[in-house]
């Protein structure tokens, strides 16, 4: 999906949905925010840092640094542990200090309340409990941002609530929680929002203050 004319800031700390329907560009916009995908002209600038000349490494560590990224079917490997799922992140991005990677992963996994089930596989876990695992392995280096594609997407209506309920708590504690949703009752939870339709911006409600990312 080609994106046309897309210009916004996101605030600091806010709750912000990208809304639309399937096809509308959604995923493409976040592939760009998180450096996945390039974009031919304009700019994404983080806390006024241009990051389109950025080589595929450096933009590797970037992410490690400074974003989170929650799937919406979890991408768990099958074979470790949740707790193991959420120490390969902090051993991949190589941010935060081996001696402290065994803190790090328990104060993770505490905050999505899934500490008691820190030696379970996958398989043994519900969708629910996959996603909060996926939400403590993008949390596991700190990062000041989480974005979140249909996070709640592949989840029955009760675990959506639930999972949606614990990225509203993460924003109020000062992350900046960007979210991609069709759904437009999740949307309207958000403190700031964009909606897409053929890759463009129909609709918005974005404050005029605060860090662009």
């Amino acid at each position: 999906m080609l994106l046309d004319d897309i210009s916004f800031s996101v605030p600091d700390g806010s709750l912000f949905a990208i809304n639309g329907p399937s096809g509308s560009g959604k995923s493409t916009l976040l592939n760009i925010l998180t450096g996945i995908d390039r974009y031919d002209s304009g700019s994404v600038r983080f806390l006024g840092e241009e990051l389109g000349q950025r080589s595929e490494n450096q933009m590797a560590r970037w992410r490690g640094k400074h974003v989170g990224i929650v799937f919406q079917f979890f991408q768990l490997l099958p074979t470790l542990t949740a707790k193991e799922n959420v120490l390969l992140a902090l051993e991949l991005a190589g941010v935060v200090a081996r001696k402290n990677w065994e803190k790090q992963v328990e104060s993770s996994l505490r905050q999505v309340g899934m500490l008691d089930y820190a030696n379970r596989l996958p398989s043994e876990l519900s969708g629910g409990q996959q996603q909060r695992v996926a939400i403590a392995r993008a949390l596991a280096n700190d990062p000041p941002v989480l974005i979140a594609d249909e996070p709640t997407g592949n989840l029955d209506s009760k675990m959506a609530i639930q999972v949606f309920t614990l990225l509203e708590e993460l924003a109020q504690q000062g992350k900046t929680v960007i979210y991609v949703t069709h759904d437009r009752a999740l949307a309207a939870r958000s403190t700031d929002f964009i909606e897409l339709l053929d890759g463009r911006i129909i609709n918005a409600s974005t404050r005029a203050y605060g860090k662009a990312v």
